[in-house]
């Protein structure tokens, strides 16, 4: 794996993202900085496949798709007024999270995506799309996007050894498993318990796991919309 060395400059981001979409494409691992955690990623079966298979990582828990608000606006099944919470934690709040719901599986959106890869990134009808992960993760979605492709993965670590917040942290069989590796520095949401997203169920407002942001979310959600999150 070729690490690459980056600060967070926009026009620096954007060619990374191009980097990273380039080695996906053709059917690589990647492996990139987000503001929760570093996670590795993929577009085709192959991919998956080994990133599932490096981890050690149980196809009970399905990878999360990289996208915008805007993204599961388009593909996520929810009332108007649950999208627009997603934008405002987002617009108003910039906090990171991931969005558990039922999804249009027949979009033009996911036309492109493996059967194998959407059904090991899909459970019960609902797709995890996470959202607002930092700049690297924002590119790579917009981009994605723009290529008429999915991202999809999870964090970069072995199964249950907790999150990864530097790129030299990450045990060396992921990194070897990797085309390409971003370092990014330390994750701006690094904690010592190694945790990684927040992630919450929107049809009926559970965490299906608390992670970073978890406190600030859970405020949000009860002052600005009378929600109480709950496990």
């Amino acid at each position: 794996m070729s690490d690459i060395a980056a600060p967070a400059a926009p026009e620096r981001v954007a060619a990374d993202a191009g980097i990273v979409l380039d080695a996906m494409q053709a059917g690589g691992v990647a492996i990139l900085p987000l503001d929760v955690a570093y996670a590795v990623i993929g577009t085709t079966e192959a991919a998956i496949r080994r990133i599932f298979a490096v981890k050690a990582r149980s196809y009970e828990k399905p990878s999360g798709m990289f996208a915008t608000w805007e993204m599961s606006r388009d593909l996520h099944v929810m009332p108007p007024e649950r999208h627009a919470i997603a934008r405002v934690i987002v617009e108003e709040y910039g906090l990171p999270f991931s969005i558990v719901a039922p999804f249009h599986a027949g979009h033009d959106m996911l036309r492109g995506v493996d059967p194998f890869v959407l059904a090991s990134s899909t459970k019960a009808g609902t797709l995890d799309m996470l959202i607002n992960a930092g700049p690297w993760h924002n590119a790579v979605a917009r981009l994605a996007l723009a290529r008429g492709v999915c991202v999809f993965g999870s964090s970069a670590n072995r199964s249950l050894t907790g999150s990864k917040y530097r790129l030299t942290d990450i045990e060396p069989e992921l990194r070897a498993a990797a085309a390409v590796g971003i370092d990014g520095g330390t994750a701006k949401y690094a904690n010592a318990a190694g945790l990684s997203s927040t992630i919450i169920d929107f049809r009926d407002f559970r965490f299906i796991r608390r992670g970073v942001c978890c406190e600030q979310l859970t405020t949000i959600f009860c002052d600005r919309f009378d929600i109480t999150l709950r496990d």
